[in-house]
């Protein structure tokens, strides 16, 4: 597994890192032995950054995260996301310093590797205030680092104007191609890190979903399909999902022989030096052990990356709905 430079924390961690929702809630059941046989898979395989939130069923994603630093001695980096919880406020310091004491809790640590600002309300971003008090609880000893978790890339940009800003979490995928011209540069300029979520939008660019395909009604793809609980942008990369299955049949005739659908997507995010860590998730551990090997894959030629650009511009990027 390679390892890339997170932001300016002086540290590296696996460019390809374990995304923790699925192990918490929305995407059908995970038992916790399940949980535990996943996280072990991903951290046999070279992984260390693993990603998890407060809301991901209710603290529970983070409690199996607790549990499972204690069985292992790798140094592992754990991120962590707040705001959610009293979405869309009022944020007070008070409340985002209980909710990090309940994140250390669960996670068992003295002190926070990470917290994120769980994609909070654009105008608490603006006003900056929760910044202050992130950098507070930083001098305190209570976080090591902190970033933001955004829906677009207004907001990633506004974000970035945080002095001691280590990462910027967001959606970015074959689907979602947009942060390459208005992100990436600045980002690297700023020695911030980029943690992309999503890589395979919900799964669509794993390319074993059909029209008829159907989900659980605990699965946010089935709740969220159109927006109706959170940001549609979150499922399916805001695509209608039958327009989204059609897409990724196109997709099929740009992967190397060598690749599935799903390493394919992932190998092109890690193609961009901007890109710190991909927390792909996985609901079996034998998905965690397939993410893993993309660290490996060589790299794709410059002739797929283009033809990839030209295919989003044309085909993809007027039918993403919600923020982008």
């Amino acid at each position: 597994m390679l390892t890339r430079k997170l932001g300016n924390t002086g540290k590296s961690v696996s460019e390809v890192g374990l995304g923790c929702w699925q192990l918490g809630a929305d995407w059908g059941e995970v038992s916790d032995t399940e949980a535990f046989e996943i996280l072990s898979a991903a951290v046999d395989s070279g992984v260390t950054f693993l990603d998890t939130a407060d809301v991901y069923g209710d603290g529970r994603s983070e409690r199996l995260v607790g549990q499972f630093l204690k069985s292992r001695s790798e140094d592992l980096f754990v991120a962590t996301k707040v705001g959610r919880r009293n979405y869309p406020g009022p944020y007070t310091e008070e409340i985002l310093r209980q909710h990090i004491n309940e994140c250390r809790a669960r996670l068992s640590v003295d002190s926070l590797d990470l917290v994120q600002l769980h994609c909070i309300p654009t105008d608490a971003m603006r006003d900056g205030t929760v910044f202050d008090w992130l950098r507070s609880l930083q001098l305190e000893g209570l976080i090591r680092h902190f970033g933001a978790s955004v829906e677009s890339m207004e907001e990633a940009l506004l974000v970035l104007e945080q002095e001691g800003l280590t990462s910027l979490q967001i959606i970015f995928n074959v689907f979602r191609q947009k942060p390459i011209e208005s992100l990436f540069s600045r980002a690297l300029e700023q020695q911030v890190g980029i943690i992309v979520r999503l890589p395979l939008a919900s799964g669509l660019l794993a390319g074993k979903f059909s029209s008829e395909t159907v989900f659980g009604e605990n699965d946010h793809r089935h709740y969220n399909r159109d927006g109706a609980m959170f940001n549609v942008g979150e499922t399916f990369a805001g695509l209608p999902f039958e327009t989204g299955v059609g897409l990724a049949a196109q997709l099929q005739q740009y992967a190397p022989a060598d690749q599935t659908m799903a390493q394919f997507a992932q190998r092109w995010i890690l193609d961009h030096d901007a890109v710190s860590t991909v927390i792909t998730g996985a609901s079996r551990p034998s998905q965690a052990k397939e993410n893993a090997a993309v660290s490996d894959l060589a790299t794709l030629s410059a002739e797929t990356h283009a033809q990839l650009a030209d295919w989003y511009k044309s085909k993809v990027h007027s039918q993403i709905r919600g923020a982008y």
